[in-house]
């Protein structure tokens, strides 16, 4: 390849190459784009742009010789020691990117040309420490700066200010430099700070990035109010991310003039009070997150004219009362993809025709394929949206949210009445969980028609009749829990119900055809009162083990493990009460 002299493009990219790159490329004068990314290259030795330490003075030949080069792209490789910054004399370079491999020491940047063109620079999943050097801040042209997920640490320089996308997050930078706060003019348009260890106040001059499309300081440690001055930055939001700090007081309402904004997350937080009126104006909004808060207010129904709301997200916080109300129009949530609402305080009764306008659960109305829920910072990063969810059992942290997964949780509420027929409609739903309610009749039969659902559980209520017979040809359904109802007769036969714990049925005592379930775990279908009072010491452990957990990981999490105790101690109450009958 090195006798191509008049090659300008070379893509190499996405191979399983190792080693070194031929010395003979130094004689491709006419370079302009050398991409090699997503390889095994281990540079050792790159006489022509990457020598290692010993080799450098062989470095002005080479960049000579390279002399045209603008875009330089090795990010996951396997490159190893410091960065070799002596390829930033190469005054042509626009763009160059060493992410997602093993470089390590300092960033240091001695020799940069002075007519040095370049605007974008990654160096993010690496192993560099230390702190941001100044000499980057001459590079006058620089637009991106990614230095994500390496262990850099100290204070954030104020001429970062003047670039347009900062990438900082997944580092120890624990405060801002004083400039911060006395900047006049700036075009920053993506400002991602997630998990350092910044602590103190929101900064207040972020309000003053009237420009600002992307904002992400999650998982901090940021104390106090949202400041109402957030405002002037939200015309220009599109993605705003305050999750698990412990920001407090109201969500102000700020959202007048948010149009554009796309995802709004604010969960594990101590907000409180109620859900901003100002927010039926962000017709663009696709994910809303306010998981984990004290927030006290009705259903926001009104919620359900966005157009393009995809993600709803209101578990664990005091919201009340119904759903639905006979006086008030109801749109319903055409778009909806996900909605939790568990671990709140909703009541109240749904009629049987309440999920018949929730169209984006009853077909798909696109091609998905394997694509998840993403958002662009121009071409330059991708950030994909984020929730916690219980499936299967199991509090799980989606760090992607693929585009075809449909899930309704209104567990752990006081919900009663019927589960409305209408839920047989949502033909794409993956998931379905209404355990811990005061749900009475009959099982819908309508489930049957749900022929993509994997988790159903139907725990914790006061349903009665048989389980549907239907629900036995459901193929995907792995993962169901019928227990501690009023269900009576035969238990369907297929694999997906003889795969099931016995647990899962335990407490209805008309039951039948639990033998082969149960065969192997030995398990009663309905235990003794001394099987209850030992399922009550294996509860009243783990609850230990929960609060151990809380003090290991801190106060954010024990107000979560208490509700859990509670709920416990609620359990051995009833447990009781079926001993003594």
């Amino acid at each position: 390849m090195g006798n191509l002299t008049q090659l300008r493009f070379l893509v190499l990219s996405q191979n399983n190459l190792s080693g070194n790159i031929p010395v003979s490329f130094s004689n491709l004068k006419e370079l302009v784009n050398l991409d090699i990314s997503s390889n095994q290259f281990t540079g050792g030795n790159f006489p022509f742009i990457l020598p290692n330490v010993t080799s450098l003075y062989r470095l002005p030949l080479g960049v000579s010789g390279l002399s045209k080069l603008e875009n330089f792209d090795m990010h996951d490789n396997s490159l190893s020691g410091p960065l070799h910054t002596s390829l930033f004399m190469i005054p042509s370079l626009t763009w160059v990117d060493f992410s997602g491999n093993y470089l390590e020491g300092p960033i240091e940047f001695g020799n940069i040309s002075s007519s040095s063109r370049l605007e974008y620079l990654f160096l993010a999943n690496n192993q560099f420490k230390g702190t941001i050097p100044t000499s980057i801040s001459n590079l006058v042209n620089l637009i991106h700066l990614d230095l994500s997920n390496n262990n850099l640490e100290g204070q954030v320089p104020g001429w970062l200010s003047q670039r347009q996308q900062v990438m900082l997050s997944q580092n120890s930078f624990n405060s801002f430099e004083k400039s911060w706060e006395v900047f006049d003019e700036t075009n920053m348009e993506a400002l991602d700070l997630r998990s350092n260890s910044f602590q103190g106040t929101f900064p207040y001059w972020i309000c003053k990035l009237r420009s600002l499309r992307f904002l992400d300081v999650s998982d901090n440690l940021f104390t106090g109010s949202i400041p109402q001055c957030l405002k002037n930055s939200t015309a220009s939001l599109t993605y705003l991310v305050l999750r698990n700090n412990s920001f407090s007081g109201i969500l102000p309402n700020i959202f007048f003039n948010a149009t554009q904004l796309i995802s709004l997350d604010v969960s594990h937080n101590q907000l409180e009070g109620k859900v901003p009126k100002s927010l039926i104006n962000c017709k663009a909004m696709q994910l809303l997150n306010m998981e984990s808060n004290r927030f006290e207010d009705e259903f926001p129904s009104w919620l359900g004219s966005l157009p393009s709301l995809n993600i709803f997200i209101l578990r664990s916080n005091q919201f009340y009362g119904p759903l639905y109300h006979n006086n008030r129009l109801s749109i319903g949530f055409q778009a909806l993809k996900v909605i939790d609402l568990s671990n709140n305080h909703f009541s109240g009764s749904l009629p049987s025709f309440y999920f018949s306008n929730w169209h984006e659960m009853t077909t798909l109305t696109g091609n998905y394929d394997d694509s998840y829920m993403e958002y662009y910072v121009y071409y330059a990063a991708v950030y994909y949206n984020s929730m916690e969810m219980v499936n299967k059992g199991v509090n799980t942290e989606f760090e992607r949210i693929r585009q075809d997964f449909r899930a309704i949780d209104f567990s752990r509420n006081n919900f009663c009445g019927s589960i409305p027929e209408s839920i047989g409609l949502l033909k794409e739903l993956h998931l379905l969980n209404v355990s811990g309610n005061t749900f009475t009749s009959n099982i819908p039969q309508s489930l049957k028609y749900l022929t993509k659902l994997e988790t159903l559980d139907l725990s914790w209520n006061q349903l009665s009749g048989q389980i549907p017979g239907g629900l036995a040809s459901l193929s995907f359904l792995s993962s169901m829990d019928f227990s501690h109802n009023n269900l009576q007769g035969p238990i369907p036969r297929s694999t997906q119900f003889q795969s099931q714990n016995c647990s899962s049925f335990m407490d209805n005592h008309k039951l039948y055809g639990l033998e082969e379930i149960c065969r192997e775990t030995d398990h009663a279908p309905n235990p003794t009162p001394q099987a209850y009072e030992d399922l009550f010491e294996r509860e009243e452990e783990r609850v230990i083990n929960w609060i151990a957990a809380a003090i290991a990981y801190g106060p954010g999490v024990f107000c979560g493990l208490v509700i859990g105790h509670i709920f416990v101690s609620q359990k051995h109450k009833w447990l009781t009460e079926r001993h003594l009958l």
